[in-house]
């Protein structure tokens, strides 16, 4: 049996069909070779090729049918994606050091805010975790989460002495709704001595909540330190 090896990664597929598509070496409704002939021609394993052809397909440029193949779209249809930003890839993409800490974390009722923005129980479990990520020695961003244990009941035995709860949600549990507010919020005195800032100085803030089928999972509030900046691609 031949073995295969990772020698291209999906992405370099995915830019290079991409190429393809976009100079008009692929025309529109032009099938593809099928994953196999792919993978010889990249010499990478099926697993690689199929990533990067479903990630064409979620960004609209291919249309993928069981047992009719693959085809190139005559125009892209780009669904809105979101992807949940993990903060070590933030740090790392800008060449600094991640470097994450635990501040606190506790069980305990949802706060009567909390229960009115999720519509939970008063008497309804959450779990309360704070922490701070770096880049090196400067502070990049505070985190404030709360998630609902109900929801994920598993979070009860998550050690976040060592990961973010970003993070460990993001392996642990899918979602399939999302809300995003951002905001400046005015630094009290606890805040600016983690990011470092005046005490009342305005700092950008995200707020984010996520759903899995109608249930909310998790409330956070992501401060960022001075500077930040945020860039979407769609």
């Amino acid at each position: 049996m031949t073995q295969t090896s990772d020698t291209t990664s999906y992405k370099d597929i995915k830019q290079t069909v991409l190429h393809r598509i976009r100079s008009g070496e692929l025309q529109p409704d032009t099938l593809l070779p099928n994953e196999q002939k792919l993978a010889v021609e990249f010499s990478c394993t099926r697993t690689t090729v199929n990533r990067a052809l479903r990630e064409l397909a979620d960004e609209g440029f291919l249309e993928r049918r069981r047992k009719a193949g693959t085809r190139v779209l005559s125009a892209p249809q780009r669904q809105a994606r979101f992807t949940i930003p993990l903060v070590r890839d933030e740090v790392e993409a800008l060449g600094g050091t991640y470097r994450y800490a635990l501040v606190s974390h506790e069980t305990q009722n949802a706060p009567d805010w909390l229960a009115a923005r999720l519509s939970l129980r008063p008497d309804q479990s959450v779990m309360h975790v704070r922490c701070m990520h770096f880049s090196g020695n400067t502070p990049f961003q505070f985190e404030d989460r709360w998630i609902v244990i109900d929801s994920v009941p598993q979070v009860e035995q998550a050690d976040f002495s060592s990961i973010g709860p970003n993070d460990w949600l993001v392996q642990t549990v899918p979602f399939t709704n999302v809300e995003l507010t951002f905001l400046a919020s005015r630094a009290d005195a606890s805040l600016a001595g983690f990011l470092d800032v005046t005490e009342g100085e305005p700092v950008f803030t995200a707020e984010r909540i996520t759903w899995l089928q109608g249930q909310p999972v998790t409330f956070a509030k992501m401060y960022f330190a001075a500077g930040y900046r945020m860039t979407t691609e769609f």
